[in-house]
């Protein structure tokens, strides 16, 4: 099976063009295809399929090989595959995606993506909807204990489920203890993103990343996405601000019922793997 190695912000994903290769055969290798001693290395993989609504199919993995209904930073990454591999010739895309239909838009130079802004639509702020089990017609501010700490978080989901989590400042926090504990916290039926930010300033958020399903990553994008509208939400920032990521900086601005993402995406390389072996 070929594939395209590529990283949004440091966030890295194995790309995979589904209409050559038969997606059953893919899913049970996914986990260990992302290990990253034994296998390819990544936070997840997407296969490109055929759309029978849009211009492109996206599914979208984790790296422990469970389905996600999307990535931010993956779906950037995906359409600059799509394009530059000729399966979509178009610089403004419709995906269908499990979390609904995306929009991007290309940013090209002599036929290579230079970068990518998307748009996620419909945030859902309604507990039940996202699902979070607290009462109230949001999950603004609401608190949770872990490790006998009591923590304020805010809980929306945005094409996933993402709790943010403000910090004083980025040493608060052990980002991977408190990550993987608060991800499959009782609250979370379906488990949850775990965000943890700092505000610098009215236009400058630093984040740093625990995914469902994928532990700590450098970035993800839906979460960047999350982390400047629950703080626009509650006063803290602007409408447009940067995301500081472990893996480079994003750009958001929150609009009245989506939020665009602004970065690029590159290709690191390509390879060929039996999937047999795997």
């Amino acid at each position: 099976m070929r594939f395209t190695k590529m990283q949004g912000a440091g966030n890295d994903f194995l790309l995979v063009n589904g209409f050559e290769y038969n997606l059953e055969e893919i899913v049970p290798k996914i986990k260990n295809l992302c290990d990253r001693r034994f296998g390819v290395g990544g936070d997840g993989l997407m296969v490109a399929l055929p759309s029978e609504t849009c211009d492109v199919k996206m599914y979208y993995y984790n790296s422990d090989g469970s389905q996600g209904e999307m990535c931010g930073n993956g779906l950037r990454c995906f359409v600059k595959f799509v394009y530059e591999k000729g399966i979509v010739n178009k610089e403004n895309l419709k995906i269908e995606t499990l979390a609904g239909v995306q929009s991007a838009d290309l940013i090209t130079e002599n036929g290579k993506v230079k970068q990518v802004e998307i748009e996620i639509s419909n945030p859902i702020f309604e507990p039940k909807k996202i699902p979070v089990e607290v009462e109230g017609e949001n999950a603004f501010n609401q608190e949770l204990e872990v490790f006998g700490e009591k923590i304020r978080f805010s809980t929306i989901f945005l094409g996933v489920p993402h709790t943010v989590i403000f910090m004083d400042n980025e040493n608060q926090y052990d980002i991977n203890k408190f990550g993987k504990e608060i991800e499959k916290h009782p609250l979370f039926p379906r488990k949850t993103n775990v965000n943890f930010i700092v505000v610098e300033d009215r236009k400058t958020i630093k984040i740093f990343t625990w995914e469902r399903g994928a532990g700590r990553t450098l970035a993800c994008g839906t979460g960047s996405c999350s982390a400047g509208l629950v703080s626009y939400k509650l006063g803290f920032t602007d409408k447009e601000a940067k995301i500081i990521t472990e893996g480079g900086d994003l750009f958001v601005n929150v609009l009245e019922n989506s939020v665009r993402l602004r970065g690029g995406a590159e290709i690191t390389f390509e390879g060929e793997v039996d999937l047999s072996k795997y």
